[in-house]
């Protein structure tokens, strides 16, 4: 059939048929015809070509290569074996951070078990110049040495136990600003009144490096009175200041002994923390550690550890007992570059702080401080006489007091200057009254017998030691 013609039959059985139509279509090429025999592995793919192959609108979408491959399964697994690399690679590393090489169980002795205690560096005390050097010379005015005013320890006795808010009512009159001023900027700390004329006490490194200095007095009201202060005198080993203000009928701050506190004893702060804008703020806490000894840039210095809130800002200011008197001056706190260390903070003794706060005034720095040359602990024992051994002398320094004197290791201290001694702490307070080259009476017990020895007060070494020296 030459041409293709569309052919209509109608049949009307009855009027209501409906009319079909019939259309004659010519054969599919051969190229779109269903293959006579198909691929065994291709079977089930009805949509390949007679030729084996997929038709060409599906090879254009879908390619047989990259069926073939299957790859979304092929990067799952190229993605969870590098995932599980970096999590190994993580783990060697923090395990090598912390432990070494070592393996696992055979880490020193010494380790812990591979832990390894923090090292020197990890923490500092900080006193607003860590790092080993020394604080830079003050150039503040000075003011005549040999003045009248000393500074008097008062004994609680049975002074009432205030609450909170009336021990800040009591002290916080005395407590002032102490600004150091060097060019264009200005270091801030906290100070005591020491006397109604006008001395204040401080830290020697508030004002390290200043060339004036200026007092915030807080009056009535709320009101503030600015004084330029001179310098009395300073020590850096010390970390103690005294300044001087023209004033009169100042509110003085009483004093207490520090000897009587106990650990556990609640005690209170108050300061200037972070600068100006937080003035005169109160905290709490109690007493952690009594004589504790801490070695600040080389410098051992025996110090009550506290947990009440300190911070840059509070050096210099009140450590304050529950009967509202200033017990200790608030100097250090410890700190850290690579944890978070809360609650550790360190006074000047009100007790050690009586005669060097003296001397300063009278003559403007301090006397050769006389040392004992010993290292002692308390280890009680029965003595021949029936009496208990208690002060056991564990190491002596070569050369010191105590080795000229002819004490030795492991001797017992029974008397110290003509008292009985029950305590180390006996012997500290003694020492205070102290001057280098009085001679002292000991008595020792060693190896069964008693020994009457005289031990000639030395002065400490100028030396100062990276390491931190037991107590001397």
């Amino acid at each position: 059939m030459d041409q293709q013609k569309e052919i209509v039959f109608t049949y009307r059985p009855e009027e209501q048929a409906e009319e079909v139509v019939l259309r004659l279509a010519r054969d599919l090429p051969a190229r779109m015809r269903a293959p006579e025999t198909v691929p065994a592995d291709r079977a089930e793919d009805p949509f390949d070509g007679a030729d084996g192959c997929s038709a060409p609108w599906r090879s254009a979408i879908d390619p047989p290569e990259r069926r073939k491959k299957g790859g979304w399964g092929t990067k799952l697994f190229v993605g969870v074996s590098l995932l599980a690399a970096l999590v190994c690679l993580g783990l060697g590393i923090w395990y090598v951070g912390d432990y070494g090489w070592a393996l696992p169980g055979n880490a020193s002795p010494d380790s812990g078990g591979g832990y390894l205690p923090p090292s020197e560096d990890f923490f500092y005390y900080d006193r607003e110049d860590p790092g080993g050097k020394p604080l830079p010379e003050t150039t503040i005015a000075r003011y005549p040495v040999g003045g009248e005013t000393r500074l008097a320890l008062h004994s609680a006795g049975d002074l009432q136990v205030l609450s909170p808010g009336e021990v800040f009512d009591k002290v916080n009159p005395s407590v002032v600003t102490v600004l150091g001023k060097q060019g264009q900027y200005a270091s801030v700390g906290t100070g005591v009144i020491l006397s109604a004329d006008g001395y204040l006490l401080t830290n020697a490194h508030v004002i390290a490096g200043c060339r004036s200095c200026e007092v915030w007095v807080s009056g009535d009201y709320g009101s503030v009175d600015r004084y330029p202060a001179r310098l009395v005198g300073c020590d850096e080993d010390t970390d103690l200041a005294v300044l001087k203000i023209e004033a009169w009928d100042l509110p003085a701050a009483e004093f207490g002994v520090s000897d009587d506190l106990l650990v556990g004893d609640p005690v209170y702060a108050i300061g200037n923390p972070l600068g100006t804008e937080l003035l005169n703020t109160f905290t709490n806490g109690i007493v952690s550690a009594i004589n504790r000894d801490v070695n600040v840039d080389g410098v051992n210095m025996t110090l009550i550890q506290t947990n009440v809130a300190l911070n840059s800002g509070n050096s210099g200011g009140p450590l304050i007992n529950k009967y509202g008197q200033v017990v200790g001056v608030n100097t250090i706190k410890m700190m850290s570059e690579e944890d978070t260390i809360e609650g550790l903070g360190f006074a000047i003794p009100s007790s050690l702080a009586e005669r060097w706060v003296n001397e300063l005034i009278e003559l403007g720095e301090l006397r050769p401080q006389p040392v004992l040359g010993i290292t002692i602990t308390r280890r009680p024992r029965d003595l021949p006489d029936g009496t208990v051994g208690v002060v056991l002398v564990d190491d002596v320094t070569p050369g010191g007091s105590g080795d000229r004197a002819g004490i030795l290791p492991e001797d017992y201290i029974v008397s110290f200057a003509g008292e009985p001694i029950t305590s180390a702490e006996q012997i500290y307070v003694i020492r205070r009254s102290l001057f280098v080259g009085d001679k002292v009476e000991v008595r020792v017990y060693r190896s069964g017998e008693y020994l009457d020895l005289t031990m000639t007060m030395r002065a400490a070494s100028t030396q100062k030691s990276s390491q931190s020296p037991v107590i001397e």
